[in-house]
């Protein structure tokens, strides 16, 4: 290991101490320089002003039994009412036991950097020799001298990779807002769909019972009774899967929102919100993505990053052949000796230029990733608008052409009902149909809500799938730098 080293020779101790100050000076001098700190808020920061900005909520680490205590009155609060989707969302935010374990990667990612920023404690050696009548005590301090030069450089490379840290943690956050999102939608469309799901069994129900007892007084035919059992069993098998979907879409939604026991009884919204009355045209979606989406900045840090660590690479890859020493050497028969000596090893087997390869490999890589990153975005945000432009139209079509047509139909049915033009088979066959269309109007409002979450999400981005890379510490010399 390349050292400073220090190593008086003597029988007493010396007098002359004061020779040591010089050596303490640069010692302290790059400890005060590279003592690396933890921030008060941990690089909690970072998160915090995402979600107020792009969600509009507020996020908390739990910390502390204090946190958690007011995290659990809050989470409280919002579930003592029907939960809104906004709601829902602030609720996961606080609550989800997922997220708050990411939150974690922040303290364990500064611990990581501030270790990798401080210089490694001195070493202290001690000897005694013997020679005859002559005795020798050698007492030395070793400082490493390529981590003191590589330090700059390193803690700036360990900083930019807390900034990664900072951006997956705040991907991540983002990534279940949405996710939250979603699934309260699908929640909430499940409970409408089976409470029109009920109505349609109602209807098939009485179908059934009016079908059998005009078979038994010779009204109706084998034929026709069975068409109408045939539905009712249709009914009840459909009403037996909205009942399920609606069991797995709460419990879903239960597990974004970190809930358990008694707060599972939350209650949701009747109906799903109204369609928005008008879409704008967003002709620059893929600007504003490029802009602000995670995954595009976090690839363009990653490819600064290992550009600045292949540099790194190309400074130190000759630092660990060199070493510095000061010496003073006394002894009870001889004159006290002092001077200093540079020891050199020859690069004859390894001049670095391995790791400086891989280094340049790693950011032509890192290169091409961003490249890839961007053109998915653009792919991934106009999908997405497509996807939100066609959904909104479906819905409104079933909104304003279909359902209103089915009521008009209805309408005039029960007219000609009252006028015994129809029988009341051919009412509950309208009936049936009515409701069967205001159900695919909602599966067409709950497709549209979920478009819009995923436009959100693909203008926001989507989790990287490389970790951030490790410390640091081994970077420089006898270590790899483009790590």
């Amino acid at each position: 290991m390349t050292t400073i080293a220090f190593t008086p020779s003597f029988r007493r101790p010396p007098r002359v101490r004061p020779r040591l100050r010089l050596l303490v000076w640069l010692t302290g001098g790059a400890l005060l320089t590279g003592c690396a700190s933890f921030s008060p808020d941990g690089g909690f920061g970072p998160v915090e002003q995402a979600a107020k900005q792009r969600l509009g909520k507020d996020v908390r680490w739990s910390r502390s039994a204090a946190n958690q205590d007011s995290i659990d009155q809050r989470v409280g609060d919002l579930l003592a009412k029907p939960l809104s989707a906004d709601g829902a969302v602030q609720v996961a935010l606080l609550n989800n036991r997922g997220l708050q374990a990411s939150f974690q990667d922040l303290g364990i990612t500064e611990a990581e950097v501030v270790q990798a920023g401080r210089v490694p404690n001195p070493s202290l050696s001690f000897g005694r020799l013997q020679r005859g009548g002559e005795i020798e005590l050698e007492r030395g301090i070793h400082v490493p001298l390529a981590r003191l030069i590589a330090l700059p450089m390193i803690s700036a490379m360990e900083a930019r990779r807390f900034e990664a840290t900072q951006g997956l943690v705040t991907m991540t956050m983002l990534s279940v807002a949405a996710d939250t999102r979603k699934a309260w939608v699908n929640a909430v469309a499940a409970e409408e769909t089976v409470r029109y799901r009920r109505q349609v069994r109602q209807a098939a129900e009485a179908s059934a019972e009016l079908a059998r007892r005009m078979a038994q007084v010779g009204n109706f035919t084998k034929l026709q009774r069975a068409r109408e059992q045939s539905f009712e069993a249709d009914a009840t098998l459909n009403l037996a899967r909205a009942e399920q979907a609606q069991r797995a879409t709460r419990e879903r939604l239960i597990r974004l929102l970190g809930l358990w026991g008694a707060q599972t009884q939350f209650t949701l919204p009747d109906r799903l919100p109204d369609l928005p009355p008008d879409l704008a045209d967003r002709p620059d979606i893929e600007r504003v993505a490029l802009a602000q989406r995670l995954d595009v900045q976090g690839a363009k840090l990653a490819a600064e990053q290992t550009a600045r660590n292949l540099g790194l690479t190309k400074t130190t890859r000759f630092i660990n052949l060199l070493e510095l020493g000061v010496v003073r050497n006394g002894s009870n028969e001889a004159p006290t000796q002092r001077g200093w000596e540079i020891g050199v090893e020859l690069p004859l087997f390894d001049w670095g230029g391995a790791r400086v390869a891989r280094a340049e490999g790693l950011y032509m890589q890192a290169v091409h990733r961003a490249a890839e990153t961007a053109i998915n975005a653009r792919s991934e945000v106009r999908e997405a608008y497509g996807a939100w432009r066609s959904a909104y139209d479906i819905a409104r079509h079933h909104q304003d052409e279909i359902v209103p047509l089915r009521q008009q139909i209805a309408e005039e049915n029960v007219l000609r009902y009252n006028g015994m033009l129809i029988g009341v088979f051919e009412l509950l066959a309208d009936a049936r149909l009515q409701i069967a269309s205001v159900n695919a109007a909602i599966e067409a409002k709950r497709d549209f809500w979920l478009a819009q979450a995923d436009l959100d999400m693909a203008l926001i981005g989507k989790p990287s799938l490389t970790p951030p890379t490790g410390p640091a510490s081994a970077a420089g010399p006898g270590g790899d730098a483009a790590h």
